[in-house]
């Protein structure tokens, strides 16, 4: 009688642990699980500069092979000029020493001819002198917003951008890919348009080895370090009897970061923002987590790297972005 009874209730444990095991899976299941993983070279542990894709600031890296080291007293923050987004003046940290001469010595000025009697509305009663400092403040303020947008116009438009044409080739009307600056050391580095397309199709190419589970293809795609990674969840997602599916990716926009060149090695970080179904599902097939009609929308900074002699780009970073 015994074993009657036990074969059921055990059966009953290996459905509820076939169904619920897998429930503490991370929620994000695609390449990476939306961690920030690998290396960018001597630059792993600072952020890429923010572009339009990704105006945030990065995710700080949670695993690399690649030692922490302390910054370079000589060294700078490697940003990328041209890809940083357009910000008010009233939040931009930069100062223009014309304009801030200029608007203090115009504001100066209105002051001291208010004071001594002599400004817009000097000799007049007090309450007509407070208007006339007023008026002086907002003609000095929309002076200075005019010559603002005058001189910083051009330098706050977004740089190299990216997106997938109808027929999945990289189209990128009106802009020339640039140079990225030197900086801290590491020698410039030119993007043109066939690396855009080789960035795309590696997206697109990991996210069908990883739905098909095959390591080998990720191997001609990816660093060792990054298919070491990739490995590790999908072996974490088998042992716990489940599987993710990933479907109808489409990408929609992307733009560089920052590229440079360092002891042999081209690098080039990426903001790509890209849509996915992205499903969890169980021994039995049923799904987990995820939809499977509902896709979910991804901004994440790729980072490539290849011989600079030439070769093919290979994934070796993947970094979030804050929201």
């Amino acid at each position: 009688m015994k074993p009657r009874i036990l074969a059921p209730v055990l059966t009953a444990f290996l459905s509820i642990g076939l169904i619920a095991g897998p429930l503490a899976l991370h929620a994000d299941a695609r390449p990476g699980q939306g961690g920030s993983m690998g290396s960018r070279g001597s630059r792993t542990w600072s952020a890429p500069p923010p572009t339009r894709t990704a105006p945030y600031s990065a995710a700080p890296m949670e695993r690399s092979i690649t030692p922490r080291t302390a910054p370079s007293p000589n060294s700078g923050p490697q940003t990328a000029p041209f890809a940083r987004p357009a910000a008010p003046f009233a939040q931009s940290g930069v100062r223009h020493p014309f304009l801030t001469g200029f608007a203090g010595g115009f504001l100066g000025a209105g002051l001291f001819g208010l004071l001594s009697g002599h400004g817009f509305f000097g000799g007049m009663h007090s309450f007509f002198s407070l208007i006339g400092l007023m008026i002086q403040i907002a003609f000095v303020v929309m002076i200075i917003m005019w010559l603002v947008r005058r001189f910083t116009g051009n330098k706050s438009s977004g740089g190299s951008s990216f997106s997938m044409g109808a027929g999945g080739v990289a189209n990128s009307p009106g802009v020339t890919p640039g140079a990225m600056p030197s900086a801290g050391g590491n020698a410039s580095l030119q993007i043109n348009t066939a690396d855009y397309q080789a960035f795309q199709q590696t997206l697109m190419d990991i996210q069908t080895a990883w739905n098909q589970q095959n390591i080998p293809a990720m191997q001609q795609m990816a660093t060792p370090e990054m298919v070491s990674y990739f490995n590790e969840q999908l072996s974490a997602l088998a042992s716990q009897g489940a599987r993710n599916v990933v479907s109808d990716v489409h990408f929609i926009q992307g733009d560089l970061a920052e590229a440079w060149r360092e002891n042999g090695m081209d690098f080039a970080t990426v903001a790509m923002r890209y849509s996915l179904i992205d499903l969890t599902t169980n021994a039995t097939g049923q799904v987990i987590q995820g939809s499977s009609t509902e896709p979910v929308n991804i901004t994440e900074l790729w980072t490539f790297t290849r011989p600079s002699r030439g070769g093919r780009w290979l994934l070796s970073a993947i970094q979030q972005t804050r929201q």
